[in-house]
């Protein structure tokens, strides 16, 4: 990975989303986010990229429960879309791709 950090963007979706989140959770997230902007595919995070018709999307693990989503708007920035609940977390973001 290159030496420059990736700038994080932050949809009003997803920031109402963390709110929801547990406070544990959140705090997660956090130190997650700093990871993020380290390097996005970093084992930690259990990146993804996700299929049709999600393509050009990906996910990623606070928890076992709970993912973030998120896309590349250019190389080194990627925009938080949303986070929810594994079992809803795609559901959302299909409604957005």
């Amino acid at each position: 990975m290159s030496d420059q950090r990736n700038e994080i963007v932050y949809d009003k979706d997803f920031l109402k989303d963390v709110r929801k989140l547990p406070e544990e959770s959140q705090s997660k997230l956090a130190e997650l986010i700093e990871i993020l902007e380290e390097d996005v595919f970093d084992s930690r995070l259990h990146t993804k990229p996700l299929s049709a018709p999600l393509q050009g999307m990906f996910s990623f693990r606070i928890t076992r429960d709970y993912r973030v989503g998120f896309k590349f708007l250019s190389t080194h920035t990627i925009k938080l879309l949303a986070v929810d609940n594994r079992d809803k977390i795609y559901k959302r973001l299909r409604r957005r791709a």
